[in-house]
């Protein structure tokens, strides 16, 4: 049975300098609103009734200095529909947050680790964004590698 969910990482390789967003998700043409990335600015997944304004809006707040956490709190500080968003940010220094809304579709949630944020919604359970941040955490490589085996392992 396919399950209706949506799931993404964003990651930063401090190695490469580069900032990387992989998504997947039952809606078509996820890309033109999930993955958000510029170079030296940092990079922003925005699923669950997705903002798309958390993208360029985001970004263009870490590009003048703002770390992951200031330019989360801002984003949803402006958004009255905040509860239903959940998005993941990693910022230049690889400073990452997720955030999931109480108004997400169950199970939902996310996770953190070094240089990445996982989140995921309509979901069987954590496991996934925990499978997620194994993927990405346990494996060698560039950043785009890492990324697609986030996803798929």
């Amino acid at each position: 049975m396919i399950h209706p969910s949506t799931f993404s990482i964003v990651a930063y390789d401090p190695l490469e300098n580069a900032w990387g967003v992989a998504v997947a998700s039952k809606f078509p043409a996820v890309g033109a609103v999930v993955p958000w990335a510029r170079a030296n600015a940092g990079a922003i997944a925005t699923q669950s009734f997705a903002n798309t304004s958390y993208g360029p809006l985001g970004l263009e707040m870490m590009e003048h200095g703002l770390t992951a956490e200031m330019t989360l709190e801002k984003l949803l500080k402006n958004d009255p529909e905040y509860s239903q968003r959940q998005v993941g940010i990693v910022d230049t220094q690889g400073n990452a947050v997720s955030f999931t809304g109480q108004s997400c579709y169950d199970w939902a949630g996310g996770l953190t680790g070094v240089n990445f944020a996982v989140q995921g919604n309509i979901l069987v359970s954590q496991s996934v964004v925990e499978a997620l941040a194994d993927g990405f955490s346990s494996t060698g490589g560039n950043l785009p590698s890492r990324l697609w085996h986030a996803l798929f392992l």
